[in-house]
């Protein structure tokens, strides 16, 4: 019997965590583990851990599969990176980072930076071309107008895959510190202010260094 250790790190965005079933399957030279259930609640920021026990030695760990299941309703989880420690003690660390979604196995090889050269086993060498093939139907280009830079062949953003969409929670966020800087700005500079402006020039002067910094900052 072996046993290995693995630890999954929720991201710590505010949505990140979920209600749905996670479980994992580990993938080794040798063999591959059962599908193992990780939890069914996972809180932003936070960690779980568990043991997964396999008839025999998996040999290096080259990839891990995240399978997700909806119970009741959808909520999707941010997988920050899995951290798998083998029987004989070396650490394997598959980082993640993107948004599963509705019911949906997501496979992550092993973070240690292969070339296509390095793929030795069939099932890596599977892995990357399906990779591939996914890119290659995410981004497919087309010509908006004749002299146009190429654009991305969808109708809409909200056509595109989550991951590849800038964060809803990111644009909130920038959002609503742009309106309580302003907003802050404002009241300083108009409620606040004891004497008089001099001219329209020292206010313009004096609001778009203050707003130009603050812009830089929340980037």
């Amino acid at each position: 019997m072996a046993v290995y250790k693995v630890t999954v790190a929720t991201g710590d965005m505010v949505e990140a965590g979920t209600n749905n079933s996670i479980s994992i399957t580990l993938v080794g030279s040798y063999g591959e583990s059962r599908q193992t259930t990780v939890s069914f609640l996972f809180l932003p920021g936070k960690e779980r851990s568990l043991s997964v026990h396999c008839g025999k030695d998996l040999g290096p760990i080259v990839l891990i599969r995240l399978h997700k299941w909806r119970l009741f309703l959808e909520d999707a989880w941010f997988c920050k990176d899995v951290r798998v420690t083998a029987p004989n003690g070396t650490l394997y660390r598959f980082p993640c980072y993107q948004w599963l979604e509705g019911v949906t196995t997501v496979e992550v090889r092993e973070g240690s930076g292969k070339k296509l050269v390095d793929d030795k086993l069939q099932i890596v060498k599977e892995h990357r071309r399906r990779e591939l093939a996914a890119r290659q139907e995410a981004y497919r280009w087309k010509n908006f107008a004749q002299g146009w830079p190429r654009c991305l062949n969808v109708d809409s953003i909200f056509e595109l895959d989550s991951n590849i969409q800038f964060s809803r929670i990111r644009a909130n966020n920038f959002t609503g510190f742009l309106i309580f800087q302003g907003a802050s700005h404002f009241l300083s500079g108009f409620l606040l202010r004891r004497t008089s402006w001099n001219s329209l020039d020292e206010m313009r002067t004096i609001f778009s260094r203050t707003q130009g910094r603050d812009i830089g900052e929340c980037l």
